[in-house]
């Protein structure tokens, strides 16, 4: 059972690893077509801006789940290291709770925001809903669930590499 949710978990890490990049990757264009459009075309294109904002807040919320899995989180790390060693899967356990607890919070009540937003536009692009920007906070809080509970089920700690 351990092993097929790890195999699920790592699936779904790499895909929203795979999706923030492509955000921020979407992110970098549309800031590039946003200098060439206003300093060579000299045209204005308020779109850009705002879908580069929900592309950042996408790729946040969709790169959690691997830094919960690689324990890129420097708080814990320095936490752990200042407690007694039999003292460690205690901390784990109460930080995956913790992210859990705070995942949950994202889904329930971000799911709850972004239905209600689901009645605004974006502005500048008044055809799109904000729905679509708001769900990344439940969609984020979900699949960092698989992150939480697989770095609890088989910890890596990779911070000092990742710091580099």
């Amino acid at each position: 059972m351990k092993r097929q949710f790890l195999a699920v978990e790592n699936v779904v890490t790499q895909t929203a690893l795979v999706l923030a990049c492509l955000m921020l990757a979407l992110a970098a264009g549309l800031g590039f077509y946003q200098v060439i459009a206003r300093f060579v075309l000299e045209q204005t294109t308020e779109w850009t801006e705002v879908l580069i904002r929900f592309s950042l807040i996408w790729m946040v919320f969709l790169g959690i789940p691997k830094a919960y899995r690689v324990g890129a989180m420097i708080s814990v790390d320095v936490l752990r290291r200042w407690t007694p060693r039999g003292v460690g899967r205690g901390l784990d356990a109460v930080v995956a709770l913790a992210g859990i607890a705070l995942s949950l919070v994202f889904i329930v009540v971000g799911w709850d925001y972004a239905r209600r937003g689901s009645v605004q536009t974006i502005a500048g692009l008044e055809s799109i809903s904000m729905f679509w920007a708001y769900l990344a906070v439940p969609v984020g809080g979900v699949v960092s669930l698989f992150g939480i509970v697989g770095q609890w089920l088989d910890p890596i700690n990779r911070e000092l590499e990742n710091a580099q």
